[in-house]
């Protein structure tokens, strides 16, 4: 039996393929405990793992730049604060293994340390958006430095050095793999059925075959992408598919052609005033929007 401690970002993305990892290994006869920011303790309590609370998470954030939408997370990911307390509690725990979250700079720059093995866990692509996760790091490398910290390393020197890069996706899905990244893994999604998550009952028949299609765009900047929403709808425009929710806030099938061109320029028209709107996010004010518009034109 292993022990292993999961230094988690507790993202919409990253936590539940993370529980679910965390099951199968438990499955297996291993014990995994996880540490994380303060929201991250009672969904990982209530997964029945064991729980540790940074709770240095936002002890600097007052330095980091405020009035951004990652300010508290770039402050939990990177922070002098939380590198401090995370050598201290993997020093007091003394795994025999490390899974890091890919996302999380602050644990990766002192993995060497550890004094066991550490594995890179990536709940996304890795080759398909290497660019991206570069880009990401140095904006969250930029905000510490104007934090007044020392910058920490390029993304490349966080994850290379690392015995294991998992990847939670597929690898037929991803681009090809580059020569010095054979530590990468492709293992497939896994998730976890969170306690908090309640069935749903649909409204049509459990036999019906026509098609479901959801589309997802993550828990951030994707949502403010104009350009790839409008992609997705001219990829769906000849389907034929059963849409949940749909626009008119009623439950129906419908050709995507039908109603592609009212939906894109109200999708386009939403996401630029949305800053001006007390929504909660740029998606949020398209459903809003789309519902009374199809309301209007009665789709």
């Amino acid at each position: 039996m292993a022990r292993i401690l999961w230094l988690n970002w507790s993202g919409g993305g990253n936590l539940p393929p993370s529980l679910g990892i965390a099951r199968a290994l438990t499955e297996r006869g291993h014990a995994v405990a996880f540490a994380g920011r303060p929201e991250m303790v009672p969904r990982v309590k209530t997964a029945g793992f064991r729980s540790i609370e940074i709770t240095d998470a936002y002890a600097q954030v007052d330095r980091y730049p405020q009035g951004h939408f990652m300010t508290r997370a770039a402050c939990y990911l990177t922070s002098p604060a939380v590198e401090a307390q995370l050598q201290s509690i993997v020093a007091a725990e003394a795994p025999d293994l490390v899974a890091v979250d890919a996302m999380f700079p602050a644990a990766l720059a002192h993995a060497s340390e550890f004094g066991c093995p550490a594995a890179v866990f990536v709940h996304t692509f890795v080759f398909r958006q290497l660019d991206m996760w570069r880009r990401f790091f140095g904006i969250f490398n930029g905000m510490r430095q104007q934090a007044g910290f020392a910058g920490l390393p390029a993304l490349d020197e966080l994850w290379r050095p690392r015995e294991r890069i998992i990847s939670t996706s597929l690898a037929a899905f991803d681009a090809a793999a580059l020569p010095g990244w054979e530590m990468v893994r492709h293992v497939g999604p896994v998730l976890e059925n969170e306690k908090f998550a309640l069935p749903t009952v649909l409204p049509w028949p459990a036999d019906d075959s026509t098609p479901l299609v959801m589309v997802s765009f993550s828990t951030g900047f994707e949502q403010r992408n104009v350009e790839k929403l409008q992609r997705t709808l001219d990829a769906l425009a000849d389907l034929r598919f059963t849409s949940w929710p749909p626009p008119a806030g009623s439950w129906r099938r419908t050709s995507w052609r039908r109603r592609r061109t009212r939906w894109c320029s109200t999708t386009r028209r939403t996401i630029r005033s949305s800053r001006t709107r007390r929504w909660s996010s740029p998606m949020a004010v398209t459903a809003r929007r789309c519902a009374r518009c199809a309301t209007a034109c009665r789709w």
